[in-house]
C-alpha cells in the first residue's frame, strides 16, 4: 500500500482471507500476553486510520461572509467593492435575460443561505421573485440597488404607444447599470450596508476609489457621445433598455421593437407600424437589437426603412467581465452606429 494512502477500515478487514483467518484465531484461541499486545496495537492502528480519515473528510467552515447578487452586471461592480472581504456569488449566468431566467434548486439553496443578497429591484427578477422570497423568509438580509437611486419612470411620448402597462407613462425603468453616476450611489450605499448588516468596516478606501473610476467612467463615455453630432442622438432599440443612457448623454428615445421596459411583451402589427413611422420622421440612423429582440422582426424593419441593423450589448458583460469596458463597449457601438 503507498505511503498516505487511506482505505475504509471494511476494506482492511475484509482485503484478503488470509488477514481474516489470522485475526479470528486471536479471538478464539486462549489469549496470551503477547497475542493481547498484539490486539492492542491492531486496535490503536484501527482507531488512528478512523480519526484519520475523518480529519481528511471533514468540511472545514469558513468564516468568509457570503454575498449573492441576481445578475452579472451588477456583480462585477459588487465585487470590485468587496474584493476579497466576502465571497460574491452571481446567480443568473452572465447573458441570460435578467426578466426569464429562472433558478435552480440549488441556486435556491445558494440564496437561502446567503449572508447578504444585493438585487436590483423594480421587477427585473421576475424569474426569480418566488427564490427570492422564500430567501427573505428564510430571514436573508437584502440590499436593493434601485432603493438607493432616483428610478427613471417612462416619459410621455417615449417608444410606441401601445396598451403595455410596463410601456405606459409612469412606468418605472429597471435597467439603472445603464448610468454610471447612479452605480455611484449604489456602491456607496451598499458600503455602508455590508458594514452594518456583516460586520466588514473597512471598505471605505475601496468605495472611494471605485467612485473616482465610476466618474471618470462618466467622462469617458460623455467625451465619446460628444462626438456625435446632437441631430444624430436618436435611439431605436429591441426593447425600452437605454433610459438611463438616454437621460444622462442626452438622448432621444424613439422607440423600441418591443414596447415595453421587459423582454417578455408581444409585438403587434400596429405597434411596428408606428415604428416605422416614427423612424422615417426622425430620421434614424440605426435600429439597436439587443438580448430578447426578435432577430427577424429587426432585420424587416431595416429593410423596409433602409436603415442599417447594429446588435448592441445591453444584458451581459464582456469577456474580461468588467462593468467598465462593458459601459466603453456599449458607447462606442452607439455611437459608430449613429455616425
Amino acid at each position: 500500500m503507498p505511503a498516505g494512502t487511506q482505505y475504509p477500515i471494511a476494506l482492511y478487514l475484509g482485503k484478503s482471507r488470509s488477514f481474516a483467518n489470522y485475526l479470528c484465531p486471536l479471538f478464539t484461541e486462549e489469549l496470551t500476553m503477547k497475542k493481547l499486545a498484539m490486539l492492542s496495537i491492531l486496535g490503536l492502528l484501527i482507531l488512528s486510520m478512523l480519526l484519520s480519515a475523518c480529519q481528511t473528510n471533514a468540511p472545514v467552515k469558513s468564516s468568509q461572509k457570503t454575498i449573492v447578487v441576481t445578475y452579472s452586471i451588477l456583480g462585477s461592480v459588487v465585487k470590485d467593492l468587496v474584493g476579497d472581504k466576502a465571497l460574491v456569488i452571481v446567480s443568473m449566468p452572465n447573458g441570460q435575460d435578467p426578466h426569464e431566467w429562472e433558478p435552480s434548486a440549488k441556486d435556491i439553496e445558494t440564496l437561502t443561505k446567503a449572508d447578504l443578497i444585493v438585487q436590483n429591484g423594480l421587477g427585473l427578477e421576475g424569474g426569480m421573485e418566488k427564490a427570492l422570497a422564500q430567501a427573505k423568509e428564510a430571514g436573508v438580509r437584502f440590499f436593493t440597488a434601485s432603493d438607493h437611486i432616483p428610478v427613471r419612470h417612462v416619459g410621455p411620448g417615449e417608444g410606441i404607444p401601445s396598451g403595455d402597462p410596463d410601456q405606459a407613462a409612469g412606468a418605472a425603468d429597471p435597467h439603472l447599470w445603464m448610468d454610471p453616476v447612479d452605480m455611484k450611489s449604489i456602491v456607496d450605499a451598499l458600503a455602508a450596508q455590508v458594514k452594518t448588516d456583516l460586520g466588514i468596516d473597512d471598505l471605505s478606501e475601496r468605495a472611494k476609489d471605485l467612485d473616482a473610476r465610476l466618474d471618470s467612467l462618466n467622462q469617458e463615455v460623455e467625451a465619446v457621445v460628444n462626438t456625435l453630432p446632437e441631430n444624430n442622438r436618436k435611439l431605436v432599440t429591441g426593447h425600452e433598455s437605454m433610459g438611463y443612457f438616454a437621460q444622462r448623454y442626452g438622448f432621444k428615445l424613439v422607440g423600441a421593437i418591443i414596447p415595453s421596459i421587459t423582454s417578455q411583451a408581444e409585438v403587434s402589427a400596429s405597434d411596428l407600424a408606428e415604428l416605422k413611422k416614427l423612424i422615417t420622421d426622425n430620421h434614424v440612423k440605426a435600429i439597436f437589437t439587443e438580448l430578447g429582440t426578435p432577430a427577424a422582426v429587426s432585420d424587416a424593419i431595416g429593410k423596409e426603412t433602409g436603415v442599417k441593423v447594429v446588435e448592441l450589448t445591453t444584458h451581459s458583460l464582456p469577456e474580461d467581465g468588467s462593468y467598465f469596458t462593458f459601459m466603453r463597449n456599449l458607447a462606442k457601438v452607439i455611437v459608430d452606429g449613429l455616425k
